[in-house]
């Protein structure tokens, strides 16, 4: 049996990276990793490591839309995201 608990985190912020090796539009297209590094960069300088969870994820969707970023539980969700945009995402 799957073991619950409850999270230690307050929010996990998923970005999507994921790619379709150019086949079809997908958020890695448009550097969604680099994305992900600039928020990892400013939880931590933010000191919110163990409180805040930045993730990758696989496909969330609206691939056209992309680069895609969701936060839970607030259910928070932002497309067309570049890494110039990762304060405004922190700053929610």
């Amino acid at each position: 049996m799957a073991k619950e608990q409850k999270t230690p985190f307050i929010c996990h912020v998923f970005v999507c990276t994921h790619s379709r090796g150019g086949a079809r539009k997908a958020c890695a297209d448009n550097n969604s990793p680099v994305t992900l590094d600039k928020l990892k960069q400013l939880v931590s300088e933010k000191g919110w490591k163990g409180k805040v969870k930045v993730s990758p994820s696989g496909c969330l969707g609206p691939c056209d839309e992309g680069p895609n970023v969701m936060i839970y539980p607030q259910g928070v969700w932002f497309s067309e995201v570049s890494s110039e945009d990762a304060g405004q995402i922190v700053a929610r």
